[in-house]
């Protein structure tokens, strides 16, 4: 039997269309078309994503002559299939879940907001403490909504760590979901990047126009309201948006990603750690916490940079 056919039998054994196991393989329905009509050959890295979608070896795939042999009982009897049914039970969570995340992000944004304004109009240190306090109550609620929320959905967090499979119709289902949805989610992800830009505009204005102190405490709370919504529409587009992908195993989700995070979680853990050792050892030292907060951002960009070297050098190590 050759691979065309062996590819067809797999696909029809497991209740698959052609469709749907393009979107498992990160492919799409043409080219699965081909490799079934013998026009193409797969290539190795999506061999070896049959092989283990299938559960068979790829010495089976790739040798005619070779009779089915299932790779092991523990590739079959421990596939995580996901159901109709709890694919919209994570739909739904991610998308109630969207909107905690974001309101307790914009409360963490806007937190600081009656300290500023408070601190530039008045030196009524009664006022100053009382804004000090709001400030800790509003993290305060943000935290325990984080907390929350981690918690609710903890038991879904093996829809996004670990390579599953979807019973029959799933795979459509999400996909139409995500297609209604595109339009809403360019639109919000425009909207929060244009907001996050023009927050900028009031205290642009204020240093351009030389005001008192309190006007540019004003300006900056404006600042972090508007950067408050903009942040909150794009956590919850995003959101919506990831839970449609991590479904179909696509973009962040894919196969190969999963592979990659699990290598590269302990490096995450490690590079964050030594960030956290790293500020508070410079501020304790130079006491100049009104600076430091810098390495935020810097370490922001810098883990990005970093993290996409660790993996290209994890990639090329496995080739």
């Amino acid at each position: 039997m050759i691979l065309a056919d062996k590819i067809i039998e797999e696909r029809k054994k497991n209740g698959w269309s052609q469709e749907e196991l393009a979107s498992k393989l990160g492919v799409s329905r043409q080219a699965v078309s081909k490799w079934e009509s013998a026009g193409s050959i797969p290539d190795l890295k999506r061999i070896l994503q049959m092989s283990e979608l299938f559960g068979v070896t790829t010495d089976y795939l790739l040798k005619d002559e070779i009779e089915e042999e299932p790779l092991n009982e523990y590739t079959e009897t421990n596939t995580i299939k996901v159901s109709m049914e709890e694919a919209n039970q994570y739909l739904d969570m991610k998308s109630k879940g969207s909107r905690i995340v974001a309101n307790a992000t914009s409360l963490c944004i806007l937190s600081p907001v009656p300290l500023i304004v408070l601190g530039t109009m008045t030196e009524d240190h009664i006022l100053i403490g009382f804004s000090l306090v709001l400030l800790l109550v509003l993290v305060a609620i943000a935290v325990y909504l984080f907390v929350n929320y981690g918690l609710r959905e903890s038991h879904m967090q093996h829809l996004e760590k670990e390579i599953f499979e979807t019973e029959y119709g799933v795979s459509g289902m999400v996909r139409e979901r995500r297609e209604q949805y595109e339009s809403t989610f360019t639109r919000n992800i425009a909207i929060g990047v244009v907001l996050c830009i023009l927050s900028v505009i009031p205290t642009i204005i204020a240093g351009v126009m030389e005001v008192e102190d309190y006007m540019s405490g004003i300006s900056v709370g404006l600042l972090l309201i508007i950067v408050s919504i903009g942040v909150n529409i794009l956590i919850r587009a995003g959101m919506i948006k990831s839970s449609y992908d991590t479904l179909l195993q696509e973009g962040e989700y894919t196969i190969e990603e999963k592979h990659l995070k699990k290598k590269t979680d302990a490096f995450s853990g490690a590079y964050w750690c030594l960030m956290v050792a790293i500020y508070l050892g410079w501020s304790f030292w130079t006491n100049n916490w009104k600076f430091t907060w810098i390495i935020w951002p810097v370490a922001g960009v810098l883990y990005a940079a970093v993290l996409g070297l660790v993996k290209m050098t994890i990639e090329g190590r496995e080739k």
